[in-house]
C-alpha cells in the first residue's frame, strides 16, 4: 500500500468501515511509515476530542501564535478574496 492509497480511504479506515483485509494492509503500511501513522493518530485524537464535546484549552503561547498567524493571513485569504 502506498501513502496515497492510505489517505484516499482514511475516513473509512478511521471509522472502522473498511474490509478487515484492507485494515491489515493499513497496519502493515503504518508500521513502516511514520508520516501516515501521525496522520491517522491525529485524526483519531481529533475525533475523541470532538466526541467529548468539551472545549480544549490551548496552551497560551500556542494560542497567541495561532491568533497572530490568523490575523496576518486573514486579509490575504479571508472573505471576499
Amino acid at each position: 500500500m502506498k501513502c496515497e492509497e492510505l489517505l484516499a480511504m482514511l475516513n473509512e479506515y478511521v471509522d472502522g468501515t473498511v474490509d478487515p483485509s484492507v485494515c491489515m494492509e493499513y497496519e502493515k503500511h503504518m508500521a513502516g511509515c511514520d508520516p501516515c501513522k501521525v496522520v491517522v493518530d491525529n485524526i483519531r485524537k481529533t475525533i475523541v476530542l470532538y466526541k467529548e464535546g468539551k472545549p480544549y484549552e490551548l496552551p497560551l503561547t500556542f494560542r497567541n501564535r495561532l491568533h497572530e498567524t490568523l490575523r496576518q493571513k486573514w486579509p490575504k485569504s479571508g472573505p471576499g478574496s
